[in-house]
């Protein structure tokens, strides 16, 4: 992967993969909000699939689990400018104000296509990305820019940007039912449902009679098998969007559960 980032400061960076694509499975620590210069994301979360393309900008929820695949696109790279919207810099532009976030609100991507306010405040700083020793300050004021943009323009993102509360215990069955396609670390799992690795660990097993790693791997084929016979997706597609990392393992795992591969699958479901 041919990968490139250059950076204003640590919450500011210009994004660049040159490579045919680059898939991730992750949950951010910090809300991030991503302006579109070249190049295509795909974006699967539970709750449906979002593609982002040239123009596009949009604000990713912090927390939230997600799976972004960046393609090149046009001959031209994944290119994007990407601010992190940090919980300590957010406390500070909040404070004094009388904010009550409704943390019960949905915290899905929200989509600001081509806003001519947002896009000149993420376009105006690709010339630092060429410059060096640029003043804390300076890029403090963007990043204040680009928030106070938002909430002129997006009326319920303080619901978001003024959330700053810590995932608390959720109903595991269903948390996991949503979201057993993200390949996400066990621990990491723990904490976005409230829990330590032991706990998580415990209860699972009382909720599924089942390990995490053997349920997952059984859900994410029985899922797989789903979108080759419904939706007659193709083998590279439905791997990564199920959350394997590499198509032969998935592959193999695939023929060990079914006993024939996903290809054989195929030619079986385009002949019936």
């Amino acid at each position: 992967m041919d990968y490139t980032a250059k950076y204003i400061t640590d919450d500011i960076k210009l994004s660049c993969y040159e490579d045919k694509f680059f898939k991730s499975d992750i949950s951010f620590d910090q809300h991030m909000l991503i302006w579109f210069i070249s190049g295509e994301t795909k974006i699967v979360q539970a709750e449906g699939t979002y593609i982002f393309k040239a123009g596009d900008i949009f604000l990713i929820p912090r927390n939230q689990l997600a799976t972004i695949i960046n393609y090149p696109k046009d001959g031209l790279p994944h290119k994007t400018v990407v601010m992190h919207l940090s919980e300590t810099r957010l406390r500070d532009f909040y404070s004094g104000m009388n904010i009550n976030p409704d943390a019960s609100l949905a915290q899905k991507i929200r989509h600001y296509s081509k806003h001519p306010l947002l896009e000149s405040c993420l376009s105006s700083l690709v010339p630092y990305f060429e410059m060096s020793d640029i003043p804390e300050t300076i890029a403090s004021l963007k990043i204040t820019e680009a928030i106070s943009i938002l909430r002129a323009i997006d009326a319920s993102v303080d619901n978001v940007l003024a959330n700053f509360e810590e995932p608390g215990k959720i109903d595991l069955v269903n948390y996991m039912e949503k979201n057993f396609m993200f390949n996400m670390p066990m621990e990491k799992f723990g904490y976005l449902t409230g829990r330590s690795l032991t706990t998580f660990k415990r209860d699972f097993k009382k909720a599924f009679n089942s390990t995490p790693q053997r349920w997952l791997t059984q859900k994410r084929l029985e899922l797989a098998h789903y979108q080759f016979v419904e939706k007659k997706m193709k083998p590279v597609d439905v791997c990564y969007e199920v959350g394997f990392e590499n198509l032969s393992h998935f592959s193999f795992a695939f023929k060990s559960f079914f006993g024939y591969t996903p290809t054989q699958l195929l030619e079986q479901t385009t002949r019936s």
